[in-house]
């Protein structure tokens, strides 16, 4: 039964996890990527824009902190010296449905939300779940399906609310987002797990080390082994059931297959033999050793294993009821007596 559920909850997340990176079905209208110092989002922003060209979705990069246009971007909007309202009106330019044909697919990335929250340009008015609305919602009557991936340094400030009462820019993304990824470096991964297992602390690393003047970024090499390459994605999604679903993912680096590869690269972190090493199995044909000998011949043995126990005997029985009952022989100790026999 444990084989069952485990394979069941292997082929439910992998799916799952396609579908919200190839923007399947519209799975996640707003997808949020919580990364760091130690684990900046580029690689996964730059899977989103593999698995978008080969599905042929529009991709449109809303670029605070990118320079250049990457490959595989159809509309670059650069943000310098614009308000919000200049941006969805670009966003909304960049791309045109055709008034004919099946209904178009839409990605807007965002590479970091963190200056637009932080800048001087928005004022006490703006609102981050109607720029959000704005950008999703086309400007024309053509339906169009439009998913937003939005990244967040969350090891950058940001500015305290105006209202005490208010909450936090943090706390306004996460509810609004309907999948939320938080990256992690593998090899951090591996170290903590490391030192959980021989019941040590776990290491912490960048800012949560907590060391005046010394700023610490990604460190590859702390599992002691090159093979520790990727990023890890903690996954937290929720359906429109209302009930969430929480996994771990590995991504492998882009190096490690193809750009047009169709088939899945993510797995489940559980499956990477560095983050779960092979148990070697015990010989179940060995019997236990001790010390306590009975020391029975062949004979002897097989006497033993030929005598029938009595409960045995009683499983026999033919009629309802017949099963359970006891078999007794009375003997020449034992009391008899006749009226409670009548009864």
């Amino acid at each position: 039964m444990v084989a069952v559920n485990l394979s069941h909850r292997r082929t439910h997340n992998l799916l799952l996890i396609s579908k919200l990176l190839s923007l399947r079905d519209t799975t996640s209208p707003l997808t949020l990527l919580v990364d760091s110092l130690e684990q900046p989002a580029t690689p996964l922003i730059q899977e989103y824009i593999r698995r978008a060209n080969l599905s042929k979705v529009h991709v449109t990069l809303v670029a605070f902190e990118t320079l250049k246009c990457p490959e595989g971007c159809d509309a670059f909007i650069s943000t310098r010296r614009k308000s919000p309202a200049d941006i969805v009106k670009e966003a909304s330019r960049a791309y045109q449905p055709a008034s004919t044909g099946p209904p178009k697919r839409r990605l807007i990335l965002i590479d970091a939300i963190n200056p637009l929250l932080t800048s001087r340009r928005v004022d006490s008015s703006f609102s981050l779940p109607a720029f959000f609305g704005a950008l999703s919602t086309p400007s024309t009557s053509a339906k169009l399906e439009t998913s937003l991936v939005v990244a967040y340094h969350h090891d950058v400030p940001g500015s305290a609310p105006s209202n005490l009462y208010a909450p936090s820019q943090f706390s306004m993304l996460t509810y609004l987002a309907t999948t939320m990824i938080t990256l992690h470096s593998f090899s951090h991964i591996l170290a903590q797990k490391a030192a959980r297992d021989r019941s040590l602390a776990a290491p912490v690393f960048g800012l949560e080390e907590e060391q005046e003047g010394v700023l610490l970024g990604r460190l590859d090499k702390l599992s002691g082994t090159g093979a520790a390459e990727g990023i890890v994605l903690e996954l937290e999604h929720r359906r429109r059931s209302g009930r969430g679903v929480l996994e771990w993912y590995l991504l492998p680096p882009a190096s490690r297959y193809s750009a047009r590869q169709v088939k899945e690269v993510v797995t489940l972190l559980d499956d990477n033999v560095l983050y779960n090493p092979p148990v070697e199995a015990d010989d179940a044909d060995e019997e236990p050793t001790s010390t306590f000998d009975l020391g029975l011949t062949e004979r002897q043995r097989r006497d033993r294993e030929g005598v029938v126990l009595p409960y045995f005997d009683a499983q026999n029985g033919d009629g309802p009821g017949e099963g359970g009952r006891i078999l007794y022989d009375m003997g020449e100790e034992d009391d008899f007596d006749e009226e409670e026999d009548e009864i």
